[in-house]
């Protein structure tokens, strides 16, 4: 009876393996190694980088624009009434002219001084936009004059009287209401009251 080898025997050459590299002359692998159906994904893939440069460009611009934006707002601000302050100049140094005038100067001079600064200023209030509010024998306008009494007048009813303190606007708004008496309205008392003016229009 024949008994069994315990030990088979050892192959003496190895299988057949794909050597690394083999089909590929380069010996690489990676992009290279992808088949026509993955040009579609890398073309994707380049258009995506393309797009986050372009995206990043933007932002960066963007931002840019966004501080020129407030350092120009800063400076108008700033900077608002550094015309209309350059038109008081010459107010203020016609003011200083006259009271370092001479005692016995003319009445007459002094007068047409005077005369020449208040062009000046209503000249300055002009430029700014500011306009004046005299409005005796006008209809009461709550919203630009201020009535500090009701009296009995012959003017229609609602009427201003008279002008205690003129009114002013910028630009149409209301810088300062005028101060004003009313004629009595009977039977209508409720149009107008003593007291502040009305909030000025926006």
């Amino acid at each position: 009876m024949t008994r069994p080898d315990p030990d088979p025997p050892i192959p003496t050459q190895a299988p057949d393996v794909a050597p690394p590299g083999a089909g590929n002359p380069g010996g690489t692998f990676g992009v290279d190694d992808a088949s026509p159906a993955d040009e579609p994904f890398r073309k994707a893939l380049a258009d995506v980088e393309q797009m986050k440069d372009a995206w990043m460009r933007a932002r960066a611009e963007t931002e840019n624009v966004r501080r020129q934006a407030q350092a120009d707002v800063a400076k108008a601000y700033k900077f608002a009434i550094e015309k209309f302050a350059g038109d008081l100049l010459p107010v203020k140094d016609a003011l200083e002219q006259a009271l370092s005038a001479h005692a016995g100067a003319a009445p007459e001079t002094l007068h047409a001084g005077t005369e020449l600064t208040l062009k000046a200023l209503t000249a300055a209030f002009t430029r700014a936009g500011i306009v004046e509010v005299d409005p005796a024998g006008q209809k009461f306008d709550p919203h630009r004059h201020q009535a500090m009494q009701v009296v009995d007048s012959p003017l229609p009813p609602n009427s201003v009287v008279t002008v205690y303190q003129k009114g002013y606007l910028i630009n149409d708004r209301v810088l300062r209401p005028a101060l004003v008496t009313v004629s009595r309205s009977d039977g209508h008392a409720a149009e107008v009251q003593a007291g502040p003016a009305a909030a000025p229009e926006r």
